[in-house]
């Protein structure tokens, strides 16, 4: 059957490739040009993208042994290979019982519950274990009517680490074996800045990872005199229809506008960061952070905890399902509707990050591989 889907889905996938977003992933995953095996049997971690790469961090500044990364995005795979490790893309999973060898432990993040893959690297010989593990509001009740089908990935699956107790309770009900609850890895302390840039002495709004439709949205409701403002698109291959946009608000508006990468300074009223891993640092000096993917539907928010790091003022809006577990570890944030961004600016207080996360159960589990 997934033979048969492979063929039908061919034509799709040759067109996609020649997208930005996935020039780089669907050869890979898909047919494996440039994308062989792991060399060494080591500690391999699965993750999806971006921001479970970054979460990696804290656990393999604990580890001495060898380390195989495997991602699904592309902005994964460039973030991945910063870090000392041999880094693949995962491949589809008709392909995975050619694909995976024998690795000492499969560590895998959050809910990527693929079935091939775990039964794969537990028939190799390796421990499986699944860390931040969640279940959010929105996807609950999918988990449980295919229960009969989460237990089965869950019989070949050791240990899982959750990120809260109503997470661990919904684990258990769809048939996860062993769960211990850590809190959300994402919130351990590890936001740092890669470079400092001078605060402007404007008060700066930025704009971070916002999707489709949420620019303008936002742009209508802020009041933009004497200020900074900073857009930050989640998506790379958006870049040049954000930039045609606010080309165009900033003209209508007598506003200066250019982008980062033209030129690296703050000295316009509207910028524009079109280079990838530049929000922590513009994080840094923000005074104000509408936090994208959370005022249009069916994205489900973005990590709060990256802005409070740097104690910013955080405006989210409502739609925030996929990080329901994080907005409780930070004070002072504010979750709105859009109309309401105007005001509650203006009586907003800087954040902070509360709560803790423990890892240590985590790295026992990966090194206690016997």
């Amino acid at each position: 059957m997934a033979a048969i889907l492979t063929i039908v889905a061919l034509p799709i996938l040759l067109l996609l490739s020649f997208k930005e977003k996935y020039k780089l992933s669907i050869p890979k995953r898909f047919f494996l040009i440039d994308n062989p095996p792991f060399k060494k049997e080591a500690i391999w971690f699965h993750v999806c993208s971006f921001g479970e790469v970054i979460s990696l961090k804290p656990l393999l500044a604990r580890l001495d042994d060898d380390v195989n990364i495997s991602v699904t995005t592309g902005t994964g795979y460039v973030e991945a290979q910063k870090l000392k490790a041999d880094v693949r893309f995962l491949p589809f999973e008709s392909l995975l019982p050619f694909w995976v060898n024998r690795q000492k432990v499969l560590v895998v993040s959050e809910a990527e519950l693929w079935y091939m893959l775990f039964f794969m690297a537990k028939k190799r010989g390796a421990k499986t274990i699944l860390i931040n593990a969640r279940i959010s509001d929105n996807s609950y009740k999918s988990y449980v009517k295919f229960s009969w089908f989460y237990k089965r990935i869950f019989s070949h699956i050791d240990i899982v680490f959750a990120q809260s107790e109503k997470d661990s309770a919904r684990l258990l009900e769809i048939g996860a074996k062993e769960v211990i609850v850590t809190g959300n890895i994402k919130a351990y302390g590890n936001i740092k800045t890669t470079r400092v840039f001078q605060k402007p002495k404007q008060e700066v709004i930025t704009l971070a990872s916002t999707h489709p439709l949420e620019e303008a949205l936002l742009l209508s409701y802020i009041d933009y005199h004497d200020k900074k403002i900073i857009v930050v698109p989640r998506h790379p291959e958006r870049f040049e229809e954000v930039g045609e946009m606010l080309a165009r608000f900033a003209k209508e508006k007598e506003l200066s506008f250019h982008k980062f990468s033209q030129r690296e300074d703050f000295e316009s009223d509207v910028i524009m960061i079109d280079k990838m891993g530049e929000l922590i640092n513009i994080y840094a000096i923000s005074d104000v952070v509408l936090l994208g993917g959370s005022f249009v539907k069916n994205v489900g928010g973005h990590n709060p905890l990256e802005p409070a790091t740097f104690g910013c003022k955080i405006l989210s809006g409502m739609h925030i399902f996929n990080q329901k577990s994080l907005f409780p570890l930070v004070e002072n944030i504010e979750t709105i509707e859009v109309d309401e961004i105007a005001t509650t600016i203006l009586k907003a207080k800087p954040t902070r990050i509360v709560g803790e996360v423990n890892i240590e159960p985590i790295i026992e589990a990966i090194k206690d591989v016997g």
